[in-house]
């Protein structure tokens, strides 16, 4: 039975524009006049060739990506970066420098000790329990560290970093996996940037990696060739099959928010619905988000109520009404809102209206 969409607001795999679902739909079967569906064309062939091309170029056009970085389209996701990073920009123990404010930092701290890498954390946002970052100038960069990581958006706990670290001379690495595309980014500021697609950017399976070129070439001998920055870059990221379906949803995405009036227009939207949900809850009594208010992520809004007893009926009730995937990560509980840029404010003004009405129904009950 056909149902209407409803407002997802998954944190990953997440709501995709319906413009381009409906464009990849009308040509899932019959791309370019083939006679076959763009996930059945062999990704050497000349059409899907030039189709990938028109990608990386609508991507640099949209970021703003200098002439002296490479753009690559791998698999295995962000997290398979965890252990590549390490792999094609260090040496076994050579000196890293770290900011762990939630699980995805710990988890790439975690890949690069694994990698026997010196790893020193700077930051550890363990005594608020993860709600807050640390603040600019409270840390020190190591000159001599072959890099600074930190995750510029916490997808779990709602925390987001609201400014670029200064690691002075030092290449900068960040985890942009939930906000790039959200607002404009200065790529010149950073050594690496990369991105598991599925927030943004497209459907999960495809990971953009961002690299300046003196960054490239440096790989530990024995770096799978897949996960060789070098060889991939060489190969224009087809040493292997592409994920060819993510690669085109990618392009026809850019040229949705090229079409939108690009990143600046992105970064008012997002940052409205933001504005709009956080703003509900802080005049609310009954829910609460426990991030502080200077460290609050645009992409991700956990909130919780007062009578965590109900969250099950919560989340059972907000799906029943449209409003999808409300539950909160199991490792924190509560509810989390992802608002990515797919989400219109509509969806989140649907939101807030079905949370007051749930919270006059529930506030006085015991």
């Amino acid at each position: 039975m056909w149902r209407m969409r409803v407002y997802n607001f998954s944190a990953g795999p997440a709501m995709l524009p319906t413009e381009v679902l409906e464009a990849a739909k009308s040509e899932l079967t019959d791309w370019h006049g083939s006679g076959m569906s763009v996930m059945e064309v062999s990704h050497r062939g000349k059409d899907f060739v030039a189709a990938a091309a028109e990608t990386e170029a609508l991507l640099r056009d949209v970021m703003g990506i200098p002439g002296n970085y490479r753009v690559l389209f791998l698999q295995g996701g962000a997290s398979g970066q965890f252990d590549a990073i390490p792999l094609n920009l260090t040496s076994v123990g050579d000196k890293v420098d770290f900011l762990n404010t939630g699980q995805w930092s710990a988890k790439a701290i975690k890949a690069a000790r694994a990698q026997g890498l010196d790893v020193e954390v700077l930051a550890d946002e363990a005594a608020s329990n993860y709600t807050t970052t640390p603040a600019a100038g409270s840390f020190t960069v190591d000159q001599s560290a072959a890099y600074l990581h930190y995750t510029p958006n916490e997808t779990i706990g709602g925390v987001e970093f609201g400014y670029v670290p200064d690691a002075g001379a030092v290449p900068l690495v960040a985890d942009v996996s939930s906000t790039i595309l959200s607002r404009p980014i200065d790529v010149a500021s950073y050594g690496l940037l990369y991105a598991g697609a599925q927030k943004n950017m497209g459907p999960s399976g495809l990971c953009v990696v961002i690299v300046r070129d003196d960054l490239v070439g440096h790989a530990r001998p024995g770096t799978p060739a897949i996960w060789n920055y070098q060889a991939m870059a060489e190969s224009d990221s087809m040493l292997n099959t592409p994920p060819t379906f993510g690669v085109y949803l990618l392009g026809r995405i850019l040229a949705w928010v090229q079409d939108a009036g690009g990143l600046p227009a992105m970064a008012d939207r997002n940052r409205a619905k933001a504005e709009a949900l956080y703003g509900f809850i802080d005049a609310s009594d009954y829910y609460s988000n426990p991030v502080a208010p200077d460290s609050r992520s645009w992409m991700n809004v956990p909130f919780l109520q007062a009578r965590p007893e109900l969250d099950k009926a919560f989340v059972a009730e907000a799906g029943a009404a449209g409003l999808t995937n409300l539950a909160g990560h199991r490792s924190v509980g509560g509810m989390r809102a992802s608002i990515y840029n797919a989400m219109p404010l509509e969806g989140v003004q649907a939101l807030i209206d079905f949370m007051a009405d749930f919270e006059s129904r529930n506030k006085g009950t015991r």
